[in-house]
């Protein structure tokens, strides 16, 4: 998952942002309304985590203009404003859920979790291609039955790749799906990903192979 968090207190960030990436998220950060609206602009996200008190204005503010363009983006609106009517109010101004601070962490990844679970689409929960079985929902693969463990990135890439099974998909996508914002990409970065992971398919006996296509990106197909 892709997550915009729109957090202005660095301490908080930073704390939130470093137990998204354990669970494998890649996560840009906001601090301010204008910067979310940017972001938004530049990248497509699976969810964003929405604080309130922003040093330029109410956070909500944000949902208007999201759902008004069509973007069934999910929205967690985390804030210090817990109140019945602050809460009603989030919940009006098209947010998914609402979490007053302080929350648990745990419980934050679960409402994460569980709105990656509802059906945005018709797209399958899961896609088999030769030995390979990668379960969108719990975002593990295996081979044969067997857990493929993967380092953070390379599960991202898997999973961009899987997602458009048989297709090209362009190198640029790729990058978004992988990298964050504030992450330092050199040029041959995802090429050794995509080296190592080629490697660990193979070496499971995938059925699977990745294909380089010359100035565009790669291509995922069964053998």
């Amino acid at each position: 998952m892709r997550i915009l968090l729109v957090e202005d207190d660095p301490e908080m960030a930073m704390a939130l942002r470093c137990t998204l990436q354990r669970d494998d998220m890649i996560v840009d950060l906001a601090p301010r309304l204008r910067c979310a609206e940017a972001s938004l602009a530049m990248a497509c996200y699976d969810a964003v985590l929405l604080d309130r008190s922003l040093p330029d204005g109410d956070g909500l503010a944000l949902l208007g203009p999201l759902r008004q363009a069509g973007r069934g983006t999910p929205v967690i609106v985390l804030t210090a404003k817990g109140d019945l009517a602050d809460r009603i109010d989030g919940l009006d101004a098209g947010a998914d859920d609402y979490m007053a601070k302080p929350f648990a962490t745990e419980e934050l990844l679960a409402r994460l979790r569980a709105i990656s679970r509802r059906p945005s689409d018709l797209s399958p929960s899961t896609v088999t291609a030769g030995r390979l079985v990668f379960d969108f929902r719990e975002r593990v693969a295996s081979i044969g039955g067997v857990p493929l463990v993967l380092p953070r990135r390379e599960l991202l890439l898997l999973e961009a790749l899987v997602r458009r099974l048989g297709r090209t998909v362009q190198r640029g996508f790729i990058e978004d799906a992988v990298y964050g914002f504030d992450d330092e990409v050199h040029s041959n970065s995802l090429d050794a990903h995509v080296s190592r992971l080629r490697r660990k398919l193979v070496e499971g006996d995938a059925g699977v192979e990745i294909h380089a296509i010359r100035g565009v990106g790669y291509l995922l197909k069964q053998a």
